[in-house]
């Protein structure tokens, strides 16, 4: 009697001159290399530090089915897939920001027998390409997809087959329209009487402030690290449960993003909002950049995981500070407020208050108003 994992390789190749795979249109000789939206395309980024979500920047996969290694077909870095059983295809994903109604051609370098390419979430039913064997060598699977009208965001996948070995994976590339360059602001432009409270961080994790926070039913947008969202995933959904509130995205490691490339901010930034929507089953549409530091690359970055704006802020009351960028120095209508969970956070939350209160504001859900 044949096992499932046969079963399953008798229909795949019972099937496979039925599979509808597309190809890539050959490119002009002057044309300009088309960017590669893809995070961590080569598997070169090492594991950003402070980081606790995955172990390879911008893909996730099963435990113990996917790993680094140096069986590369270029640079220095491949992804191995193993199936862990007989009942996993040993798959690994990433999640990329697309433009609605938009054309994408996605395409690896494969090495191993059974190796599959695809995305899912695209507004469309798309065809896997993949391989039985690839031979002694490397070959390219290709497939194309078109988005649907409300469509996003898709996952790109790519694995292996059940009970079969381990495959390789290298040279990712997703080809077609990138997401506009997010804007940055220091506020929230409206008339309405209201302010915006953000804390930043997370390293210290004052029970008084929840309490705080509940009592004067403050709606908060918190940026949290996603190591100390590790530590204790809980404070951060306590933190936010006045109705309003928000987990957004602040980067993996809270280096100064503008002295890194395209590609290892975008790990940085997705890599984080993978980790916030893991844990609180919310995705993240806000990045506070470290430092208020953002360049270019940052805003393109930004916009390939999904956000959709960068947020700093005009007013600082942590660590004992009152400052806004207005000439008298009071709260208005619009301002967005740093602070930070510190040992003095529940302090300065109590003076960012009073202040917002002289100013005759209250404080309100930033994700209202930055849409």
């Amino acid at each position: 009697m044949l096992s499932s994992a046969r079963r399953r390789l008798a229909a795949l190749a019972a099937t496979a001159a039925l599979a509808s795979l597309a190809t890539v249109p050959a490119a002009r000789a002057d044309a300009p290399a088309a960017p590669n939206l893809a995070t961590n395309p080569g598997f070169e980024i090492p594991t950003l530090p402070l980081a606790d979500w995955g172990s390879i920047p911008g893909w996730h996969c099963a435990p113990g089915e996917g790993a680094v290694t140096a069986a590369a077909r270029t640079g220095g870095s491949a992804l191995a897939v193993t199936p862990a059983s007989a009942d996993s295809t040993g798959q690994c994903t990433q999640t990329l920001a697309v433009r609605p109604n938009t054309g994408y051609t996605y395409s690896a370098w494969v090495h191993g027998s059974y190796a599959f390419l695809g995305a899912s979430g695209t507004g469309h039913d798309v065809p896997p390409a993949w391989t039985a064997s690839t031979g002694d060598g490397w070959q390219r699977l290709t497939t194309s997809f078109t988005t649907g009208a409300d469509t996003t965001s898709v996952q790109l996948y790519v694995h292996g087959w059940y009970g079969q070995g381990p495959i390789a994976v290298d040279d990712v590339s997703v080809a077609g329209d990138s997401p506009a360059p997010v804007p940055l602001t220091t506020n929230a432009p409206t008339a309405d009487p209201v302010v915006f409270i953000t804390i930043d961080d997370g390293w210290t994790r004052d029970p008084a402030v929840l309490q705080l926070l509940a009592d004067r039913k403050v709606p908060v947008t918190a940026f949290p690290l996603p190591m100390p969202e590790g530590f204790e995933p809980d404070y951060f959904a306590k933190a936010t449960a006045v109705p309003g509130s928000a987990i957004e995205d602040h980067s993996v490691s809270h280096r100064d993003l503008t002295g890194l490339s395209l590609a290892e901010q975008q790990a940085e930034i997705c890599d984080a909002r993978d980790a916030v929507t893991a844990r609180y089953g919310t995705v993240p549409t806000l990045f506070r950049p470290p430092y208020f530091a953002a360049n270019a690359d940052t805003q393109q970055a930004a916009a390939n995981c999904g956000m959709k704006y960068l947020v700093t802020a005009n007013a600082d009351f942590g660590w004992g500070a009152s400052n806004t960028s207005h000439p008298g120095g009071a709260l208005q209508a619009g301002d967005i407020v740093i602070l930070h969970f510190t040992d003095t956070l529940a302090t300065d939350l109590r003076r960012a208050l009073d202040a917002a209160d002289r100013a005759g504001l209250k404080p309100a859900a930033l994700t209202s108003y930055l849409r």
